[in-house]
């Protein structure tokens, strides 16, 4: 008996061991070669924390890959986009957390450690992040038999701006901004947009991003093509969106106005708004017992994103 309550413990061991081995986040370059638009200089990137884990001045992009395991694996992804207003990442609430939560449900998670807007890193700055999220897509996508993901069911999610980056690669994939020689589709499945930044309306827009990725004096047109509630198409993908009334930062509207373009392009769309949560709540709306995540993960079953998981 002792030598058989070993061996369960043995096997036990072996098991967690192997199902250890097979989350532990993998951290790699965005790029195998050089970085689109690359402007030499030191790398002077940053990370602080006081509460929120906060990364700025990204020279070398990476992306880190969370994936569930082999048993539990539905055959989906998500890119996810950390937000922070085009000058800071919040990646760990935004980032590194939503990717477990993903991985709890067998849908493999890839967080873009993105380039922000800097003059000093890029020599054309306002197409960095959307050059990093491509290329993001792109990787899952090439890389999807390896990490047993079907490549017909990879979507993009991101909080506040890094919202505004995903709808961005959600609407602007028509055209690659990243070398593609094999011709991958940039087009993400579906979207998952949180808090968003969307719209440049005065009294919409968190104009503090569209000045980050834009400079102070961008021109109506150039506000026009980044407002993503005026570019969605037929061929824009289906979209999950939250948000709360309260939020001051990045008003509701944001999230209603793409909302109601999607509804008008007969684009399938689901859109979640709690009355009090304010921004930047991560996964965890301390205002409410329910849990928008579940909500997600009921609307991608029903889209036939996943296959099967449990809700919890």
């Amino acid at each position: 008996m002792k030598k058989l309550a070993i061996l369960l413990l043995a096997l036990t061991s072996l098991s967690l061991l192997s199902v250890s081995a097979q989350t532990k986040p993998s951290e790699m370059p965005l790029y195998e070669g050089k970085i689109p638009n690359e402007k030499p200089g030191p790398n002077e990137e940053k990370s602080e924390t006081d509460g929120i884990l906060r990364i700025s001045k990204v020279r070398n992009p990476t992306l880190t890959a969370y994936l569930p395991p082999k048993e539990k694996a539905t055959g989906a992804a998500v890119v996810i986009c950390p937000g922070g207003g085009y000058s800071i990442l919040a990646a760990a609430h935004e980032g590194a957390d939503v990717a477990r939560k993903f991985n709890e449900h067998g849908i493999a998670a890839f967080v873009v450690k993105y380039r922000l807007p800097d003059a000093n890193i890029s020599t054309n700055p306002e197409i960095s992040p959307l050059q990093d999220a491509q290329q993001a897509i792109r990787v899952v996508r090439k890389r999807a038999t390896e990490w047993q993901i079907d490549p017909q069911r990879i979507g993009i999610i991101g909080f506040s701006a890094g919202g505004h980056l995903a709808s961005t690669a959600g609407t602007h994939f028509q055209k690659a901004v990243i070398p593609n020689p094999d011709n991958i589709s940039v087009r993400p499945d579906f979207m998952i947009l949180v808090y968003p930044v969307i719209s440049s309306q005065p009294g919409v827009a968190h104009a503090g991003s569209f000045e980050k990725l834009l400079g102070k004096n961008a021109s109506p047109e150039k506000l026009k093509e980044y407002s993503n509630d005026q570019q969605i198409t037929a061929q824009t993908p289906p979209t999950f969106l939250v948000h709360a009334s309260d939020d001051k930062v990045v008003p509701p509207n944001n999230s209603i106005l793409f909302y109601q373009a999607l509804q008008l392009q007969n684009i399938p769309a689901e859109l979640h708004i709690y009355p009090k949560g304010g921004h930047g709540f991560g996964l965890k709306n301390p205002t409410t017992p329910d849990y928008w995540f579940d909500r997600c993960l009921n609307w991608m079953m029903a889209s036939n994103f996943i296959k099967n998981t449990t809700v919890k």
